[in-house]
């Protein structure tokens, strides 16, 4: 039913409630019916799962050779530049061909096709951003040798589905098809990882805007700094959105570089480990090949044709997010309606039909407040400017990355390099270091905006910067580089508004100078540090307070010395830790009041942010807050040991959140250390009671320039994103005992250590 079929017989707003009556019904019960009845996959180990790779009949040019190690991470041989696309592609769709399908549908805005009439808002949404619309462009502007590895890629992604005997479960428990995938496909998932990272304070405060205290929130937050926090709070449309868009950008990360004249290796030494949301399967996937022009070893994106963090024999490369701000929200309110067009777009929704939506497009952008989940509290239509919806190349980047053999090669391979801005981190073999913005952003000017949002008339984009113009560092004094999302040193132009604080790159910095010659295993201490600063600072300023209330106060004793007594790191077995993040999260709630703790709320700066309005605001307030506070804390502390009983790691596959039946998708629940203000990062929604840690690190990487392969990873979680696999969540262990995985890049080391080997054939070769 369309919608214009609907208000001939049906009045728009009871359409739309029926719709979304349908949608809680369907979403209730027959789906839940449907994955309740589908049999989870049976236990397979490593042996099982080769066996059903395609080996035969493949669009190979020659014969190739595959050598698989006992986690499911693969090294290809390949004779020829054409074959490694291709036996890439039959690799990413047969470990992780649902998760790849799910960004699929998500990048174009076709959920309601799985989950019916309740996911039809969120895909409205997602077509207005429109993460497909500079497809064609890039495509066309891109080196033939690019396209030909993009067109490579997609034959063996489709080859993986012709040939499959069976399709991973999610198929079948949704009850949803395989499609043939286009290499516009990949592009959109690209778009989907390169989603701006301000988006989650931009979209999270739009509700904010219509009282009279949003200018003095907005003074606030912006005078603060603060910085895109993950999406937290109930499960809204808004929320979901947020956290769909989070699942494959690269939202945080830590990354640090260390010369080799501080290295016991006598080599340099790159490490890191990537932020995203703690799910399974883990986002990403482990990965090495040779083929006559390339050699490299390192992570990959689901569905993305190119190792994003990793090493060659000459050079290392790793990142995080740059938060550069490719996005304006420009209030289109005064345009004349000839200054838009409109275009109808169909989406299916399951169980329901077809529903018609009206795009409507500005010489800026889409009108992104026509969808109901991005309303602003005023009553103003905003366009979403954004460089996404630019033709730009960051493949051919990528695989210029991948070859480059010093710094000014790394450096040149970013020019047509657009988003997500990116604090790329260099080591190489030679013993050098160094750090660049690879990045396209519009040359402003390096005052804080006056708004959320801009009017038509200040919104033009004249010129723009790229990784050529940003600052960088080149083998620094100290022999360290550290970058884990702060603004940049040098701002002679506004990359960004919104940084995460200083604190985790200041305790990076701090730990690595500390020490004297750094090993690998230094990198890996240094990274599942837990101690905060910023809590630190925080309990310090109402320590005075909290002694100076009255001595009704001291029947809560347990609570006030363990706050009082905490040394400042969230180790699992800490009781201070807990007592800490109890009383502030009550703290906040009365001191701050509903508007602007969402305010706060939606940056990664709320620690700060509600430090200064503690040092700021008459001891009384604080006091009157604390008071009020103390009662609830102290009964949520009688009900956990530590802070590892309440803050939990929870290794969840998305079906575990359908009601009922989603528990035999719920594999792990772990105490967790950290949290989101620690440079081992496990942040969460809230601390007022038992909670899931849902973003942060969850993978680690390192490598040493000394040694060609000593390259090593870990994944929380496993490598394969098969459900009943052994090696679905194998590498847990490791991670939580700091261990890893090497990943040789010599193919005569791989031979011999990576003991499964299986030969791939081209089409007519027996």
């Amino acid at each position: 039913m369309s919608d214009a079929q609907a208000a001939g017989g049906i009045p728009a707003m009871t359409h739309s409630l029926l719709r979304s009556t349908a949608g809680i019904i369907f979403a209730a019960t027959i789906l839940p019916s449907r994955i309740a009845a589908t049999p989870l996959p049976r236990p397979t180990g490593v042996s099982e799962r080769l066996a059903a790779f395609p080996r035969h009949d493949l669009p190979l040019e020659a014969p190739a050779t595959i050598h698989w190690n006992e986690q499911l991470i693969p090294f290809v041989e390949a004779q020829t530049d054409r074959d490694l696309p291709v036996i890439l592609g039959l690799i990413h769709a047969h470990l992780r061909l649902a998760q790849m399908e799910m960004s699929r549908r998500v990048a174009r805005g076709r959920v309601s096709e799985i989950t019916g009439p309740v996911a039809f808002e969120l895909d409205h949404a997602l077509r207005l951003f429109g993460f497909g619309r500079a497809a064609d462009a890039s495509i066309a502007a891109m080196p033939a040798e690019t396209r030909e590895w993009l067109d490579a890629f997609v034959a063996g992604l489709n080859c993986y589905v012709a040939h499959a005997k069976e399709l991973p479960h999610e198929f079948a428990a949704l009850g949803f098809a395989c499609e043939t995938w286009t290499v516009a496909d990949v592009l959109a998932i690209g778009r989907l990882a390169a989603s701006d990272i301000n988006w989650a304070v931009l979209f999270r405060l739009l509700p904010l805007r219509g009282a009279k205290d949003w200018p003095d929130l907005w003074r606030s937050i912006t005078g603060g700094g603060g910085g895109a926090a993950p999406p937290r709070g109930k499960a809204t449309a808004r929320t979901q959105l947020l956290r769909l868009l989070s699942m494959t950008a690269a939202r945080g990360s830590n990354a640090v570089a260390v010369q080799k004249s501080k290295s016991t290796s006598g080599g340099s030494l790159l490490a890191g480990d990537p932020h995203l949301p703690i799910l399974l399967p883990n986002i990403w996937l482990g990965c090495g090949y040779r083929s006559p022009s390339h050699q490299a070893v390192g992570l990959m994106l689901p569905g993305l044709p190119f190792i994003a963090i990793g090493r060659n024999p000459w050079i290392a490369w790793g990142g995080t997010n740059a938060h550069a701000m490719a996005s304006d929200l420009v209030d289109v309110s005064s345009l004349e309606p000839a200054a838009m067009t409109i275009r109808d777009e169909v989406i299916a929704v399951r169980w329901w039909g077809k529903e018609v939506v009206a795009i409507r497009e500005t010489p800026f952008g889409p009108v992104i407040t026509d969808a109901g989940i991005l309303k602003s509290g005023r009553r103003e239509a905003l366009a979403l400017q954004w460089l996404g919806h630019r033709p730009s190349d960051e493949i051919t980047a990528m695989l210029r990355v991948s070859r480059a053999r010093n710094w000014e090669e790394f450096r040149a391979s970013f020019q047509s390099f657009a988003v997500p801005g990116q604090n790329m981190v260099y080591a190489d073999q030679e013993g050098h270091i160094g750090k660049m913005i690879a990045a396209k952003v519009p040359a402003r000017p390096p005052c804080l905006p006056e708004d959320l949002a801009a009017s038509a008339q200040q919104a033009s984009w004249d010129s723009f910067l790229t990784g050529a113009d940003l600052p960088a560092s080149h083998d620094p004094p100290g022999g360290i580089v550290v970058s884990a999302n702060e603004a940049p040193a040098e701002k002679p132009f506004a990359v960004g508004y919104f940084f995460s604080p200083v604190d985790r790159a200041k305790r990076l910095a701090e730990l690595l100078s500390a020490k004297g010659a750094l090993g690998l295993s230094d990198l890996a201490s240094t990274l599942t540090d837990v101690y905060a600063t910023s809590s630190v600072a925080l309990r310090d300023a109402l320590l005075p307070v909290l002694r100076a209330m009255s001595p009704r106060s001291l029947k809560r004793r347990d609570l006030i010395e363990e706050f009082a007594g905490w040394d400042g790191r969230y180790a699992r077995e800490s009781r201070g830790a807990l007592a800490f993040e109890l009383l502030v999260h009550h703290f906040a709630r009365y001191f701050l009041g509903r508007r602007r703790l969402a305010a706060y709320s939606a940056t990664w700066s709320a620690r700060r942010l509600i430090l200064q309005d503690v040092e700021s605001a008459p001891s009384e307030r604080a006091a009157a807050a604390l008071a009020r506070s103390l009662g609830p804390a102290a009964r949520a502390l009688a009900l956990c040991r530590d802070w590892g009983d309440m803050h939990r790691i929870k290794l969840v596959h998305p079906l575990g959140s359908v009601p009922v039946v989603g528990r035999r998708y719920r594999f792990a629940d772990l105490p967790a250390a950290g949290c989101g203000e620690t440079v081992f990062k496990t942040a969460h929604d809230g601390a007022g009671g038992r909670h899931g840690a849902n973003y942060g690190s969850i993978a680690r990487y390192f490598f040493d320039l000394a040694d060609t392969d000593r390259n090593y990873f870990v994944l929380l979680g496993g490598q394969d994103g098969w459900l009943g696999s052994s090696t679905f969540l194998d590498q847990v262990p490791l991670w939580e005992s700091n261990g890893w995985v090497q990943v040789p890049l010599r193919p005569e080391t791989v031979r011999v250590t990576f003991r499964h080997r299986m030969e791939l054939l081209p089409r007519n070769r027996p």
